[in-house]
């Protein structure tokens, strides 16, 4: 198997990969192979779905079947506080 080494990753990135494995339950080198790993197996030729894909495809068996009305939310006004 090959390695790699990845230089000059900011401090913040690391420590949010440290803590997202240590939620997934495995080592951050683990957790990085998997990544790496999804990343470079995803068919390139097969476009990412949007969320609004996502989200047809996760609701559109729940039985609305009529369009939702477009809400009108105006021009937004400052909050006002009372002196």
């Amino acid at each position: 198997m090959a390695q790699f080494v990845v230089r000059n990753i900011e401090d913040d990135v690391r420590d949010r990969l440290r803590e997202q494995a240590k939620v997934a339950g495995c080592s951050m080198e683990e957790y990085i192979r998997d990544i790496l790993r999804a990343h470079a197996l995803r068919d390139p030729s097969v476009p990412r779905k949007g969320l609004g894909t996502l989200m047809y495809e996760r609701f559109k068996d729940c039985g609305l079947d009529e369009p939702l009305e477009q809400f009108d939310w105006g021009i937004a006004k400052p909050m006002e506080f009372p002196d």
